[in-house]
């Protein structure tokens, strides 16, 4: 090569590098949604759902943001098997069951997609993994009011867990949000 042509090499570079970016043929710069590939932030949501007044308002406010973002929601249920009494794990399948049912229906009265997700484990890995495997762009989850001798017994609620090891933002809804 000579040092003619790479010259002209570079000069062509600094012309491409001083290009007004906002002066082009292809129109306006896409918007931080357009940027993101899609029309809206958030396409997949995970509601978390859970036999109280914070689980319901969880699923409330995960049916929420999916209909204003036009999002699809995973209500998903996990069956704690930490204790190994099967009836107590059949009485939280049947509520498990209850619970994704009420939250599909919701969200059908609401016009969301809702799918009905059900799994058994420890709940804050399992929620995790779903999140990570279903690319969930948000996970919903519900927080009761504590008082003294449960936030004693039980440091380290769901939430709290599923906020530590989420990869996706996580929105807490208390009951009375």
């Amino acid at each position: 090569m000579s040092a003619e042509t790479d010259t002209t090499e570079i000069d062509a570079i600094d012309a491409a590098d001083t290009a007004d970016p906002v002066a082009t043929d292809e129109g306006p710069a896409p918007s931080a949604a357009g940027a993101l590939g899609g029309g809206s932030v958030f396409e997949r949501v995970l509601v978390v759902t859970g036999d109280d007044e914070a689980g319901r308002a969880a699923v409330d406010a995960g049916l929420d943001v999916a209909a204003a973002h036009g999002a699809t929601v995973d209500a998903l249920y996990v069956v704690d098997t930490g204790e190994h009494w099967d009836i107590v794990v059949e009485r939280r399948e049947r509520t498990g069951e209850t619970l994704v049912e009420d939250a599909a229906a919701r969200g059908e009265a609401a016009g969301v997609d809702v799918e009905k997700q059900f799994r058994y484990g420890t709940p804050h890995e399992e929620v995790l993994d779903f999140a990570d495997a279903h690319d969930a762009d948000l996970i919903v989850v519900g927080s009761a009011r504590r008082t003294g001798l449960d936030r004693l017994v039980h440091p380290e609620t769901l939430p709290i867990r599923v906020q530590r090891g989420a990869d996706a933002p996580v929105l807490v809804v208390g009951a009375d949000d």
